[in-house]
């Protein structure tokens, strides 16, 4: 049973790791998890097509690119329009999200004293679609912070006046991802952030330059792991099912 990655960039990835060592505590010696390093979305016809493969994690920057060539969707994938999750089924291969569940329960188990009404959201791709999805779940809004803003969405400067108006700020960006560990997004946390909470997606580094401000000027902070491990554990359940 092969299953695998598939993104641009997967050289510090932590799902391979991951799931070869829950291969080997379950003893399963005939399955393998490889990285699948795609220069173009459109490699990926000849690995659905390849019948080894059972199963794939997506990340980024494919986790919108590849829904044309799947056959379906799961409803939560279809409403988030980001997919993060690949099974196969018969010949055909449909389309799931788990970053959804990943992060409400990262969030739930993180801070489940937390109270809020509005969330900040750093970033407008699949990662944030998954994230404000799971909000909107949990009878959270959301205002998305963009470079580009469309309707509705706010630029980095407005955001950085109205960052006290939000408790939860969440970094969906990759900005910060190891190795560039020097950069961050572009609202910079300051002033008195105690009651306030900051979560990025990013896992590595273990915490990030934006965190690392973030908890100096009071706010408490979570980073992405947990939400990684929550995500591969729903994934490998579609993939069991299946």
């Amino acid at each position: 049973m092969q299953f695998g990655l598939i993104g641009k960039s997967l050289v510090h990835s932590f799902s391979a790791a991951y799931f070869q060592a829950k291969f080997e505590k379950l003893s399963l010696s005939n399955y393998r998890y490889l990285n699948c390093e795609l220069a173009s979305i459109d490699e990926l016809s000849s690995l659905l097509l390849d019948g080894e493969w059972q199963g794939f994690n997506v990340t980024i920057p494919y986790k919108e690119a590849c829904i044309p060539f799947l056959n379906g969707l799961s409803p939560d994938a279809q409403s988030i329009g980001a997919v993060n999750t690949l099974v196969r089924k018969g010949e055909q291969w449909w389309g799931h999200n788990t970053d959804h569940l990943g992060f409400r329960r990262a969030l739930e188990e993180g801070w489940p004293q937390m109270k809020i009404d509005i969330a900040l959201i750093l970033g407008s791709g699949g990662a944030s679609k998954a994230v404000i999805y799971a909000l909107e779940q949990m009878g959270i809004e959301s205002q998305i912070v963009s470079r580009n803003p469309a309707k509705g969405q706010i630029d980095y400067q407005e955001a950085q006046m109205r960052m006290q108006e939000f408790a939860l700020i969440i970094n969906t960006s990759p900005l910060g991802t190891f190795p560039e560990v020097d950069a961050m997004p572009p609202l910079e946390p300051h002033g008195d952030l105690s009651g306030h909470y900051f979560m990025d997606l990013i896992y590595n580094p273990e915490e990030t330059l934006w965190l690392q401000k973030a908890r100096a000027a009071g706010a408490v902070v979570l980073n992405g792991k947990s939400m990684l491990v929550y995500q591969a554990e729903a994934a490998w359940k579609l993939w069991q099912d299946h």
